[in-house]
Order: C-alpha cells, then structure tokens, then sequence
C-alpha cells in the first residue's frame, strides 16, 4: 500500500494502543477469526510495556502540558515510558534544544508519581 498523503495524525498513547487492540481481539475472538502473527506481537508488545491505564495516562498528559516547557510530543512521551529519575527525563529531553533545571525535572517527577 502506498500513501500519498497523511490527512490526519493524532497522539496516542500505549495504554489507548492496547486498549484498542484488545477490543480488536475480543472482536475476532467473538466471530472465531484467526489473530494474525503481527497483531499477536503487538498485542504482546502494548501488553508488555503499556505502564498504566488509559485514563491515568491522559490524566499525566493533562498535567503535563500545564508545564511551560512541555510539547504533546514529549507528554505522551512520559506517560509512555514513565520516567523514574531525572536522567530518564533527561534523556527524552536530549533533543531539545533547551534543558531542563532541576525544579521542572521535579515538577514532572511528581506528576508522575502522584497520579500513578
């Protein structure tokens, strides 16, 4: 299949990528249809390594992007990986062009912990 074009694009976290494909599964379950090998692994994969629910993921984002210095991008970002130590949020932080002091690594760190 070749695309053209893109029409559209929106941010999706891990948890709504799993969530969305164990509804699929469920679907196919239900009409005894055959899960193919690639979306097995990435049943797998969003089972493995989505950290939270749907809705605290979107609830990290929300307070995330109260930040000054926080892009959707790098939100859905830390909500994905949810970050433990500053040098994690460092890291994800590497290609921007500005760094983070140490009070909005805190700021985040907290976000983090109190609404997981």
């Amino acid at each position: 299949m070749i695309v053209k074009e893109v029409l559209n694009e929106d941010l999706i976290t891990l948890a709504e990528i799993k969530d969305i494909f164990l509804t699929i599964k469920d679907h196919r379950t239900e009409q005894d249809m055959e899960l193919g090998y690639e979306l097995r692994r990435a049943i797998n994969h969003a089972d493995s390594f989505a950290k939270t629910d749907v809705q605290t993921s979107l609830k990290i984002i929300e307070e995330l992007l109260k930040l000054e210095k926080m892009k959707p991008e790098i939100a859905y970002r830390l909500a994905d990986i949810m970050p433990s130590s500053f040098d994690e949020i460092r890291s994800i932080y590497a290609k921007e062009r500005f760094s983070l002091d140490e009070k909005e690594l805190t700021q985040i760190l907290d976000i983090m912990t109190d609404t997981h």
